[in-house]
């Protein structure tokens, strides 16, 4: 996906990505406290981040009628589900935030969500009023605008966010190493213990 010059400086700049290189054997690093949220998920109910509390949680930003890089993020967090086992749901949650709150009701992100087979009880898809969405973005440090053809471009983060609510990690893009990923989620399950 190109984007615009403003908009790869901005994300150069402000966003608070951080990658990392951890050994296995080391925790992973603290950026600080996660932005909390409170948004209406794909059933209309509200959800917060505070509810998660005790899980460890990814936050990942799309948007339903993306055609490129949202569907394989959301296809790459569906297979690591599925290589989390039992701990998905009980200890570990996702959370897919849409960067388009305007065409994205929770019908459109419950369809969204079927057409994944997200298991639910685990992974919700949040909306909510876009003024609210796109400040929750901002501070998870995704940058989005819509295009002239009604797309939107936004930078695409994923976050780790640990049992007491803090932001670990943040993976850029939708290629990053999917076993990195669910070692990372399970390794800050195991931190709890």
């Amino acid at each position: 996906m190109r984007w615009p010059a403003q908009i790869l400086l901005l994300m150069l700049l402000g966003a608070p990505a951080q990658a990392h290189d951890t050994s296995h054997d080391e925790r992973l690093p603290t950026i600080g406290a996660a932005p909390d949220f409170t948004l209406t998920s794909q059933d209309g109910v509200p959800v917060s981040l505070r509810d998660l509390r005790g899980k460890v949680v990814a936050v990942a930003f799309i948007f339903a009628s993306c055609t490129d890089i949202c569907p394989m993020l959301t296809d790459n967090m569906a297979r690591v589900k599925d290589a989390l086992g039992p701990v998905f749901g009980p200890q570990i949650s996702f959370v897919s935030i849409t960067v388009d709150p305007e065409r994205d009701t929770p019908e459109v992100l419950k369809q969204y969500a079927q057409n994944f087979a997200a298991d639910v009880k685990g992974w919700v898809f949040l909306s909510g009023d876009p003024a609210v969405v796109h400040d929750v973005g901002r501070r998870y440090g995704v940058i989005a605008r819509k295009t002239v053809g009604g797309d939107v471009d936004h930078t695409l983060l994923t976050s780790l966010v640990d049992r007491s609510g803090n932001l670990r990690v943040q993976y850029i893009g939708a290629g990053f190493d999917l076993e990195e990923f669910r070692s990372d989620l399970l390794s800050l399950v195991d931190e709890a213990r």
